[in-house]
């Protein structure tokens, strides 16, 4: 996905995650253990994977999906390979979709905005919409 930070290697697992070898059939989604930080060690490589994780969170405790929905997602995506909160991102945005709430085409278009955004706004100043020339 282009303008994203690409920190872990797609064949390795995300820090502090469970190891992709592990058997979790018969899991509850919903009773998987949030990242846990290893000390000295950031939970996130980037302040972006944090931000896809509490929207998939706070979608989930909004009822836009349940538990189960998010982990077929989540598998669909991780299953193409790529970095893994690509993969979340991913998701989030299928199921933005699915939901009728945020189509492939707004997304996009907002991606866009906001990467026109920060190439009109100063360095050191908030990057906003509203610093777009043509709004």
């Amino acid at each position: 996905m282009p303008g994203r930070a690409i920190l872990n290697p797609p064949d390795m697992t995300p820090p502090n995650m469970i190891p992709p070898d592990t058997n979790l059939s018969g899991t509850n989604p919903s009773d998987m253990p949030l990242p846990v930080e290893r000390p000295g060690e950031p939970v996130f490589a980037a302040p972006w994977e944090a931000k896809a994780f509490a929207l998939a969170v706070l979608l989930r405790d909004r009822g836009l999906f349940d538990g189960n929905a998010w982990a077929e997602a989540l598998g669909a995506e991780c299953a193409g390979g790529g970095p893994y909160y690509e993969a979340w991102l991913g998701a989030l945005e299928k199921m933005l979709a699915e939901a009728g709430v945020a189509s492939a085409e707004d997304v996009a278009r907002l991606a866009r905005d906001w990467q026109r955004a920060a190439e009109a706004t100063p360095h050191g100043t908030p990057i906003r919409l509203e610093n777009l020339p043509d709004r």
